[in-house]
């Protein structure tokens, strides 16, 4: 049905390597993969295996849950996206953590499920997190830059008229100069 990829730590695995819940949802254990070191497998890649097709209006839709968290939609694939690289940003470790010394400890997990299409939010949230992360940094940067120039009038601040040309001028400068500087904004 599936398969996934963990970039740089795996090689391909099928639907086998997930435990199966049920006929629509299925769990890897991140411990049996990786141990406590969950949180540093920052992405994964999921495909529709060739003879594998989901109805047009379905989706393997993937989550990821930290010891003791709720699971935490990351993305999905379908028929028109039979494959997709998504981002892992593991949720804090939960509340659910204070275990008695009979009790096993908790592990990581991703579940992948078939849903509805219809019913999924964006197919790729970490995209849109990391464009939202990135147009707040680049906001907070033009407030910072307007702020060391402005005067305060009343309640109001005072900017000069050629703040925004002077701004992006030195925006466009830096990126040219030091190449890692946008990637700063992207984190």
């Amino acid at each position: 049905m599936f398969g996934v990829v963990f970039p740089n730590r795996s090689f391909p695995m099928d639907i086998s390597s997930f435990s199966q819940i049920d006929t629509f949802h299925w769990i890897l254990d991140m411990k049996t993969f990786v141990g406590e070191a969950y949180a540093q497998v920052r992405e994964m890649c999921i495909f529709l295996l060739n003879n594998f097709t989901l109805p047009p209006d379905k989706a393997l839709a993937v989550y990821i849950q930290s010891p003791g968290s709720s699971f935490f939609f990351c993305g999905a694939v379908t028929v028109a996206r039979p494959s997709a690289v998504l981002s892992l940003p593991w949720p804090a470790p939960g509340g659910e953590l204070q275990l008695t010394a009979d009790a096993v400890p908790l592990s990581a997990k991703i579940g992948v499920s078939v849903e509805d299409l219809a019913s999924l939010p964006s197919l790729d949230v970490t995209a849109e997190k990391r464009i939202e992360r990135m147009a707040m940094k680049v906001g907070e940067n033009l407030f910072n830059f307007m702020q060391s120039f402005c005067g305060v009038d009343g309640s109001k601040l005072v900017v000069p008229t050629d703040i925004l040309d002077r701004w992006f001028n030195k925006f466009q400068e830096r990126a040219k100069r030091d190449p890692e500087y946008l990637k700063g904004f992207a984190l």
